[in-house]
């Protein structure tokens, strides 16, 4: 009977350590993810560089972008290929998608109310914390 205690005791143990690193995760993401949102919508390029991991991914037939200066540089045909970044963040919370977040959007011809979202912004946890990993057109 005292080993069932013992297993029951450290099961519970675990699960009240593991469930404050989520929250924690969940709590950095979002601190992440406002300070992302604003620098899009404010159009800060700076602030998005260094919110974005490099070589940042890229959707099918489309070359990475591989340091900040290419990003800044061409920040509007990266961050607003296929959708409104700016409009779709605005209008568009994150979805946990495996060990990070996506933000799914519609096309810039479409109203942002459409069901039709296959633009994805995905973002990950780095060794240096959150950051903006990629961009992809999932119907690609």
């Amino acid at each position: 009977m005292f080993k069932n205690s013992s297993l029951l005791i450290t099961i519970f143990c675990a699960g009240c350590l593991w469930v404050p690193v989520n929250v924690a995760a969940e709590t950095d993401f979002n601190t992440f993810w406002k300070k992302f949102k604003t620098a899009v919508v404010t159009n800060d390029k700076t602030t998005v560089a260094n919110l974005t991991q490099f070589p940042l991914s890229m959707p099918f037939g489309v070359n990475r972008v591989k340091t900040k200066a290419e990003f800044v540089k061409d920040y509007d045909r990266i961050v607003n290929m296929e959708a409104n970044a700016k409009r779709c963040f605005q209008a568009t919370k994150p979805e946990p998608e495996g060990k990070g977040y996506a933000v799914y959007c519609t096309f810039k011809t479409l109203p942002e109310s459409s069901n039709n979202r296959p633009i994805k912004y995905y973002f990950e946890r780095t060794k240096t914390g959150w950051k903006f990993t990629g961009l992809d057109n999932i119907n690609e």
